[in-house]
């Protein structure tokens, strides 16, 4: 199994005051998102695969033990490993992989393209109703690494529901759906989305 790395992007401490916000752009096809993705130059933020079941483990999960978290089901491997080979199949350009410390996470990055580096960033806080500050904070956290893909290549993120949201005000559903990303004149703008199910016919 790949050494678990951590990435320096999380000692950058920036303010939700100073961050771009994210704007939804006309949704772009599936299609039209891959021709973009084959340039390079994009993050494209994927929520883990399916798991055996879906309940907020937030609180009384330990990060570091798989065995107090949800875990992937059968049907969450095959649609990590198929994303993956969607990858590799239509010459998308993988820079950096980054996952949050969860297990889920991480197993998805690793199923989907063999490597990763964990990014505490990407973890959900510890609660389950969250509080206008929290969401602020989260937002904090993750914005840096959506706003800096690096050219010929595109960042893939692979974190969880509610960081996401904080973000960009999008709940990201299924389980396993990929947003691509693009930072333009400030804002951070999503493209559109790919469902896990959809890559086999792309």
């Amino acid at each position: 199994m790949p050494d678990r790395k951590r990435h320096p992007l999380v000692r950058i401490i920036i303010t939700a005051l100073t961050l771009p916000a994210a704007a939804q752009a006309q949704p772009v096809t599936p299609e039209a998102l891959v021709e973009r993705l084959q340039e390079g130059g994009y993050v494209v933020y994927i929520r883990h695969a399916a798991t055996e079941s879906d309940y907020a483990d937030q609180v009384t999960a330990d990060p570091g033990d798989c065995a107090t978290q949800r875990v992937l089901s059968r049907s969450g491997w095959a649609d990590a490993r198929g994303i993956g080979e969607g990858f590799e199949r239509l010459g998308i350009p993988v820079g950096e992989v980054l996952s949050s410390e969860y297990c889920r996470a991480w197993q998805t990055a690793d199923l989907a393209f063999g490597r990763r580096e964990e990014v505490e960033a990407l973890n959900f806080l510890p609660s389950e109703d969250y509080s206008e500050a929290q969401v602020a904070e989260m937002r904090a956290r993750v914005m840096p690494l959506l706003i800096a893909p690096e050219a010929g290549a595109n960042r893939v993120i692979v974190g969880h529901d509610d960081p996401f949201e904080a973000v960009t005000g999008i709940y990201p559903e299924p389980q396993g759906v990929a947003y691509v990303l693009s930072p333009a004149d400030g804002m951070l703008e999503v493209l559109g989305s790919i469902p896990p199910d959809a890559w086999p016919d792309l």
